[in-house]
């Protein structure tokens, strides 16, 4: 090249990075209002890829039929049964929302019972804490579980008042899917080619990226799914009502690290022991600590696997985070987030790493090189 034109290569180059960043922050913008259904599509692609593998090969070189039956079986198998579940989940909360407004659930009675029924030195701090008297907690216990009630119904019913846009978030998902089956591994290959990266590092990032997907949903939704699965068939045959919308609760808060379902049985167990159903009481604590929060452990290492596992602590900050900043979405986006930086730290710190070793090895061949 003439030493001439390389100034004028640089001040393009810089052009074209500058336009590249405008456009790209544009097109952001401009795909915003979906980023949701952008994410979901990423992720169901991800995870129904092996099943389009097969088909493909089943129905080579038919790839739009396999891609089509793929798509098909994601409605069958999550959409339309995720539709279900929420229009059965709404019908449980307005049950249950109805029954404390008529109030059938007696509160104050199991706080008299719960109060009876400790020590009396517990009772004295108490007490001297200002709670002698527990039923007075009884309005503010009720009004938390009625606005939280309240807050799922009305959920429901915005979803149904957006039911177009719903819908056509809904369409936007499953059309990205269908392509991103298809053509996702030759949009992968276009990526690995623009990152400025080697080929075995961009590739190492790539492999990182669906890595994360698969153990963020097999360790969080699949885990929440068997362990709610789980619980409300434990609710159910001890005949406790609302097995659903407890099974639900139990699946939403097995996402958080540690307590997790802990949040739900644990004091519905006390419940029951307070008012009198002790057996139940003490069945469903034994099987939430025996069956249920085992769950995770036994599952978890066979479905993800150790290496990819975060610490409990990332899950649950990225996770509040992630719902903080992208609601719903977020539980994907949050891990998913920080399972990447974690990836890319390790690439950095790899690449340190060979590098030291690459100086090393190039001192000890000049001091071998040197004559005694």
């Amino acid at each position: 090249m003439d030493e001439s034109e390389r100034p004028q290569f640089g001040i393009e180059r810089l052009f074209v990075l500058a336009l590249l960043v405008i456009i790209s922050l544009a097109f952001a913008l401009l795909i915003e209002p979906f980023f949701g259904a952008i994410v979901w599509g990423v992720v169901v692609a991800v995870l129904f890829q092996p099943v389009y593998q097969k088909m493909s090969i089943w129905l080579s070189p038919r790839v739009n039929l396999a891609a089509f039956l793929t798509l098909i079986l994601v409605i069958l198998l999550v959409i339309v049964p995720a539709i279900l579940l929420g229009m059965a989940l709404v019908q449980e909360a307005t049950n249950a929302y109805v029954s404390i407004q008529a109030g059938e659930f007696d509160f104050g009675g199991v706080f008299v019972s719960f109060q009876n029924s400790l020590p009396s030195w517990v009772q004295n701090q108490l007490a001297a804490w200002g709670y002698g008297d527990l039923t007075t907690v009884r309005p503010r216990i009720e009004e938390a579980v009625g606005n939280t009630l309240e807050f799922l119904i009305g959920q429901a019913f915005s979803v149904g008042q957006g039911a177009f846009r719903f819908m056509l978030a809904l369409g936007v998902m499953l059309y990205l899917t269908f392509f991103l089956l298809r053509d996702g591994r030759d949009l992968a290959a276009q990526i690995e080619n623009v990152v400025p990266l080697s080929q075995s590092k961009s590739r190492i990032l790539i492999d990182k990226f669906f890595i994360v997907i698969i153990a963020t949903i097999k360790g969080s939704f699949v885990i929440a799914l068997l362990q709610g699965a789980v619980g409300g068939l434990i609710f159910w045959a001890l005949d406790i009502r609302g097995a659903l919308l407890w099974a639900v609760s139990m699946a939403i808060f097995s996402l958080i690290p540690a307590i997790g379902t802990g949040f739900v049985w644990l004091p519905v167990g006390i419940y029951l022991l307070v008012t009198g159903s002790v057996w139940q009481g003490i069945v469903l604590i034994l099987a939430g600590i025996f069956i249920i929060s085992m769950i995770d452990n036994l599952v978890r290492p066979t479905l993800v696997g150790r290496d990819t596992r975060m610490p409990d602590y990332v899950v649950l900050i990225s996770t509040l985070g992630g719902l903080e900043l992208f609601g719903f979405n977020g539980i994907v986006i949050g891990p998913l987030l920080a399972a990447l930086f974690i990836a890319v730290w390790r690439i950095f710190a790899e690449m340190n790493k060979t590098e030291r070793a690459r100086q090393v090895r190039a001192r000890a061949a000049n001091a071998k090189s040197k004559p005694k």
